[in-house]
């Protein structure tokens, strides 16, 4: 019928992939990385062939959409620009307002800005997105899918903090959480492996990636996540530190070890995590080849593996046990060993993996469950992209029977 694109603006990259809906199937991926700095490394890649352009030249926004255009047609993926149906954009905040994918209006994007205080580093650069789509295809439905919305409907038991309620009611100071759009793509996959209806199953859900997130999901509903009013609370990640007591700041601000709050938060974000506790580097990958002969390394890998069986634990009672535990993210679905250290500490709870199941699955849809296991361990790659086409699909389908 139509092709969509699913747009993903970053702060420092931006990404586009072009799908055939309804077929759903992806025909082009696009990353400018980085942007708006003064060179840029382009990577096509369509079903048969990858294109790297490594220019000594920057793209702003608009520049990168527009010459991601250009190469559609060049490469006759597009015939022309008509057969753009619609366009999705991934933004990261949509507070309290947003419960749900939207198209975009002057209204939705005026709201959206007013929301970037809650993501200060995403949303701008998701509205440059927006405006980029809007003035280089102007007719083009737009569409925004946001991160929180899948987190929308948890009880005020589980979002709300321990603060004085005026701040709530006020500031709106509450749990969001985020990669709303990773843990719904991977519940609805979870349900299909397990040939029962989401609205049925009971799922706990791992995003391990640079950033990280557990989501624990009842009925097809997140009932409760790790990653809190920002994403730097939650689990250890690769430079953010988690939760932690902020009275430990206060007292290296009292110290003068950090100068201010914005300080504190460059610290928590980036200087912390894997990063900071191994004192060597936030790639997983390069920690765990270490961790044999450095014992920092080490660490920074216990103290991870333990932070996500907190969450696990603490989901798994809430829940009354799950029907699945799903990883995803880049070390969900790539890292064996990362996986096979978080299912050995599951056995209290009768939960037993497959070695070599685990071993086996890399990037794909697997089942790693052990006999007699009281969950079904499954490996799902994410695909947001395609969640936001689905998104896209669905809303420009209704608009357009309106008409």
């Amino acid at each position: 019928m139509g092709k969509i694109l699913a747009i993903n603006s970053g702060s420092s990259t931006l990404k586009i992939q072009v799908f055939k809906m309804p077929q759903e199937k992806s025909i082009a991926n696009f990353l400018f990385d980085p942007i708006n700095r003064d060179h840029c490394d382009v990577t096509l890649k369509m079903e048969n062939k990858e294109q790297v352009f490594r220019l000594q030249r920057g793209f702003n926004y608009e520049e990168a959409i527009a010459h991601a255009i250009k190469l559609l047609l060049q490469n006759n993926i597009l015939a022309s620009v008509e057969e753009i149906s619609g366009v999705g954009h991934r933004i990261v905040a949509g507070g309290e307002y947003f419960t749900r994918s939207v198209p975009i209006t002057p209204a939705v994007f005026k709201k959206i800005e007013e929301l970037s205080e809650l993501a200060p580093l995403h949303n701008p650069a998701n509205l440059k997105g927006i405006s980029a789509i809007k003035k280089l295809l102007p007719q083009v439905q737009q569409v925004a899918v946001f991160d929180t919305a899948f987190h929308a409907e948890m009880p005020k038991k589980n979002f709300l903090y321990a603060l004085p309620y005026a701040y709530y009611k006020k500031y709106k100071i509450r749990k969001y959480g985020a990669h709303g759009t990773s843990h719904r793509y991977v519940a609805m996959q979870a349900a299909k492996m397990l040939h029962k209806p989401l609205s049925e199953l009971k799922l706990i859900t791992l995003h391990l990636g640079s950033g990280a997130s557990i989501a624990a999901i009842k009925n097809g509903k997140s009932i409760d996540t790790s990653m809190g009013f920002s994403p730097v609370s939650g689990l250890m990640m690769s430079s953010r530190a988690g939760d932690i007591d902020f009275s430990a700041l206060a007292y290296l601000i009292h110290k003068g070890v950090i100068s201010n709050v914005d300080s504190c938060l460059e610290l928590l974000n980036r200087d912390s995590g894997l990063l900071g506790v191994s004192q060597l580097s936030s790639d997983l990958r390069q920690i765990e080849e270490s961790a044999v002969h450095n014992p920092q390394a080490k660490l920074a890998i216990e103290m991870f593996v333990k932070k996500i069986c907190d969450y696990l634990g603490a989901y798994w009672i809430e829940l009354g046990g799950a029907d699945a535990l799903v990883f995803t993210g880049g070390i969900g679905e790539k890292d064996a060993k990362m996986r096979a250290r978080i299912a050995a500490k599951l056995k209290p709870l009768q939960i037993f993996s497959n070695v070599q199941a685990n071993q086996a699955a890399s990037e794909r849809e697997a089942d790693f469950t052990g006999p007699s296991s009281n969950a079904r361990l499954l490996v799902i790659p994410t695909n947001e992209e395609l969640m936001i086409a689905r998104d896209v699909f669905k809303i420009t389908s209704r608009l357009s029977q309106r008409i």
